[in-house]
């Protein structure tokens, strides 16, 4: 039962991480006049809802809970 020790860990991991990381979005703006045209990228982050961020470390924890609870311990 490993695959649920990493599992629960990955959510954790992943909840905590989305609290943190931003994830970068990049866009092109511009205007275009006949066969001309002039266009300025713009970058900035997101981030994750601290609700879903919740949610998966909750869902981590819960999971390895109920591997303990269940007796599925691992060797």
């Amino acid at each position: 039962m490993r695959i649920l020790v990493l599992a629960s860990l990955f959510l954790v991991v992943l909840g905590i991480a989305s609290l943190v990381v931003p994830i970068p979005q990049t866009e092109t703006h511009g205007i275009k006049a006949g066969a001309m045209t002039i266009s300025v990228p713009t970058s900035h982050g997101e981030r994750v809802s601290p609700i879903i961020s919740a949610v998966l470390i909750i869902g981590g924890i819960a999971l390895d809970l109920a591997r303990v609870r269940f007796g599925l311990l691992t060797n």
